[in-house]
């Protein structure tokens, strides 16, 4: 586990910041050029870099409503340079093809040189507001290794903004993400963007799969970042880190500063 996370990352408890790329060409609030999506980013980027996270990902969080399957060829080749013109600044990148194209993901790192990629829906089957999206683990780790690419699967566990079919059991769905999806790690949220990951959620998962990295994904804060850390190796953070602590705002360095001082703090 520590090996996985400090070959990615240099740190034992990463922070990696969101990139929330505006909407690219062809999505339905599609209202910049590419260049000014690209110049959004790179800022996003560098304050993230400035304020001390140790990794980025970036996504197509402009984009909704998402599509339930592959998306489109534009956002693919607009994700591609995205990803290539962040990969550039230095930090371990990752992509996350929302809602769920991990094949796409997987590719657009291949390329870019990102070093992992966040699926939503790996393995099992989720309602969600863009329907039904069932995990295909069997077709990603397929492309992988036909790729030969040294990209990492980080794996979300009963993604936010959705609900599972059956029986909610984060346990076993950590599981079966880890020994059957071969999920090189995972990632709890809260039930939205921006959202509190459930401390007990983190301690159902941890204990589950006590070998694998386990990342909060949603809701850390410079308030909560150090006990959500005692838990989790590492966190991804988004809304925290942008102006006004508001979804998809322009990330704003003095806050990235003060949560990453936080979870630092001996």
């Amino acid at each position: 586990m520590a090996g996985l996370l400090t070959e990615l990352f240099r740190a034992p408890r990463p922070i990696v910041g969101v990139v929330h790329l505006l909407p690219l060409p062809g999505a339905p609030r599609t209202a910049a050029p590419l260049d000014a999506v690209l110049e959004r980013a790179r800022a996003d980027a560098r304050a993230l870099a400035e304020g001390g996270c140790d990794g980025l990902i970036v996504e197509n969080f402009g984009d909704a409503p998402f599509l339930p399957g592959p998306v489109g060829p534009e956002t693919v080749a607009a994700l591609t340079v995205a990803a290539r013109e962040l990969a550039a600044l230095g930090l371990p990148l990752g992509v996350n093809v929302l809602r769920n194209d991990a094949r796409a993901a997987l590719g657009i790192a291949a390329a870019a040189g990102a070093r992992f990629i966040r699926v939503n829906v790996h393995t099992g089957v989720m309602a969600t507001d863009q329907g039904l999206i069932e995990g295909r683990a069997h077709e990603t780790l397929r492309l992988r290794r036909a790729l030969g690419a040294d990209v990492k699967l980080f794996v979300d566990v009963l993604v936010k903004h959705a609900v599972p079919l059956g029986a909610p059991d984060l346990a076993q769905a950590a599981r079966d993400a880890v020994h059957r999806g071969l999920a090189d790690a995972i990632i709890v949220t809260g039930p939205g963007t921006g959202q509190a990951t459930d401390l007990a959620d983190l301690r159902a998962a941890r204990a589950a799969v006590p070998g694998t990295p386990l990342f909060a994904g949603s809701g850390v804060t410079a308030a909560t970042a150090r006990e959500v850390l005692a838990l989790a190796d590492g966190a991804i953070v988004g809304t925290a880190f942008e102006r006004d602590g508001v979804s998809g705002n322009p990330v704003d360095v003095a806050r990235v500063r003060a949560l990453v001082q936080a979870a630092r703090k001996p």
